[in-house]
């Protein structure tokens, strides 16, 4: 198997770990995502096979931001601090050819801690599980240079979205039950259709690719608590809103010559929170919308049937736009980001005794160089 021919590892570990995303720190998608055309092996799951993946991700948001402009938050000891580890676990059955489908499962464990207060908010549990359905545009005995997938499905609302902590602000009230922020709830309190896509095109040794995901929510309040006190009966900021999430990723991946099973990828990275969800709502409550652009440089190893792949986004430019509530009261919010995130994911290709089907002919692969 020529080094080229596994630069696609990834493509299942994209429908793995999508219909996750949401909340970045405080903005952006909780979503591991992955770069590349078919999975391992150098082309398509076959009929009868499965493909099980965990991916990673961490990050600690701590600068804010108001539009696209950073607030001194930092320089004044007032900044928010959001650290998140997301683990996603995943399979996918390859029913025939060009459809296949998949469960995924996300765990998580965050805390949440302003600089200059003692309470340190801690979660930690299992978030939203997924189940998508997925299918090639064209058929993959015939397309092996290229070819695009699409996949839709359920998200169920399986994680906690109402996790309180026993906080003491040392302030002589002595401890108390609170909220934790929703930005570091495993869940986000709803039922939501995720949809996703990805597209490859090999050009020589090298592959182009472009993925991406949007999970649509279905209610627009997490009414299961009450983040404040205040009620507005203007904007419902006393609950949280329920917002919808999207992901983009493009880029290139190259065979590194002369090492077997290896890739380097490079591409650009856009995820976010729109101010408005997709399917009609009063878009109120309380929401942090905006959006990170990052570049994310990344290597991927494939040695049998296991692959191995890790991604470091650096974030280029970040903005924390004007929510649907921001408008009513003339306001706008800020936001605590990411300066990277850290991404890792490996995956395992196998099939049951007695049920796999034959290799099919036109499996994905680009000549070695």
């Amino acid at each position: 198997m020529g080094p080229v021919r596994v630069l696609s590892l990834a493509a299942l570990c994209l429908c793995a770990s999508l219909p996750s995303a949401w909340g970045q720190g405080c903005v952006v998608s909780r979503s591991n995502g992955e770069v590349g055309g078919p999975t391992s092996e150098g082309g398509y799951l076959n009929p009868g096979e499965f493909n099980l993946t965990i991916g990673y991700r961490h990050q600690f948001s701590f600068r804010h931001f108001v539009g696209d402009v950073e607030q001194p938050r930092i320089a004044l000891g007032t900044q928010v601090e959001n650290k998140l580890n997301l683990e996603n676990m995943a399979i996918t059955y390859q029913i025939t050819p060009r459809f296949s489908v998949t469960a995924d499962l996300p765990v998580m464990s965050a805390s949440r801690h302003t600089n200059n207060s003692p309470i340190v908010y801690t979660t930690s549990g299992v978030g939203d599980m997924a189940f998508m359905a997925n299918g090639w545009l064209w058929s993959p005995t015939e397309n092996n240079r290229g070819n695009i997938q699409l996949s839709v499905g359920v998200l169920l609302p399986t994680g906690k979205s109402n996790i309180s902590n026993v906080v003491d602000a040392l302030d002589g009230k002595g401890p108390q039950t609170k909220f934790v922020d929703y930005s570091i709830q495993p869940g986000q309190g709803s039922w939501a259709i995720p949809f996703q896509w990805q597209a490859f095109k090999n050009v020589g040794s090298t592959q182009v690719y472009f993925n991406g995901s949007y999970t649509a929510t279905v209610n627009d309040l997490n009414t299961s608590y009450q983040r404040s006190a205040t009620v507005n009966p203007v904007t419902l900021s006393q609950y949280t809103a329920i917002s919808d999430q999207y992901l983009l990723e493009t880029g290139v991946a190259h065979a590194v010559p002369k090492i077997k099973g290896l890739t380097v990828t490079l591409g650009p990275r856009w995820e976010g929170v729109p101010s408005k969800n997709l399917f009609p709502s009063d878009n109120l409550g309380f929401r942090r919308p905006g959006y990170a652009l990052s570049i994310e440089p990344g290597v991927q190893y494939v040695h049998g049937k296991s692959v191995f792949s890790a991604e470091i986004g650096r974030a280029l430019y970040r903005n924390r736009t004007v929510s649907v509530p921001d408008t009513l009261t003339n306001g706008h919010g800020d936001a605590a980001f990411a300066d990277w995130v850290w991404l890792a994911s490996y995956s395992y290709r196998f099939s049951l005794p007695g049920h796999a089907k034959a290799h099919h002919t036109g499996m994905h692969e680009t000549p070695t160089e």
